[in-house]
C-alpha cells in the first residue's frame, strides 16, 4: 500500500510536509489522534513507535478502547448509470453486487 507504514500492528498514513521538510505520519483507525514527524524512514519508525506507545498508555490509563469499531457497513452513492453497469459486471461474474464491490475494494486497498 502506498504512503502507509505499519508499526506494532497499527497502520499510519505518511505524507511529506514541504513547509517543514519532514515526513508526517498519522495513525488511522484510532479513537483519537496519534501523529509523528521525522526526516527519514528510520526516524519515522522510531517516532511512530513512541507516539503509539504514549497513545496506548493514555488509553489504558483512561480505560479507553484505543481502536475505533467499524460496523462493516457504509453507504456509497454512485450515478444511476454506473449502478446499472456495476450490476451487469457483477452478474456477468456470477456474483452479487455486494460481493463484487467487496472484492474490487479489496484489490484497490491491496489487501
Amino acid at each position: 500500500m502506498k504512503n502507509t507504514m505499519t508499526i506494532d500492528g497499527y497502520r499510519a498514513v505518511i505524507q511529506f510536509d514541504p513547509e517543514i521538510e519532514m515526513f508526517r505520519g498519522e495513525f488511522v483507525g484510532l479513537n483519537g489522534g496519534a501523529d509523528f514527524y521525522a526526516a527519514d524512514i528510520e526516524g519515522l519508525k522510531r517516532e511512530g513507535a513512541t507516539s503509539l506507545r504514549v497513545f496506548l498508555e493514555m488509553c489504558a490509563e483512561g480505560g479507553i478502547e484505543p481502536t475505533k469499531a467499524f460496523s462493516g457497513k457504509f453507504n456509497v452513492r454512485v450515478p444511476p448509470e454506473l449502478h446499472a453497469d456495476l450490476v451487469v459486471a457483477a452478474t456477468a461474474e456470477g456474483k452479487s453486487l455486494n460481493q463484487w464491490v467487496v472484492e474490487a475494494l479489496g484489490r484497490e486497498a491491496h489487501i
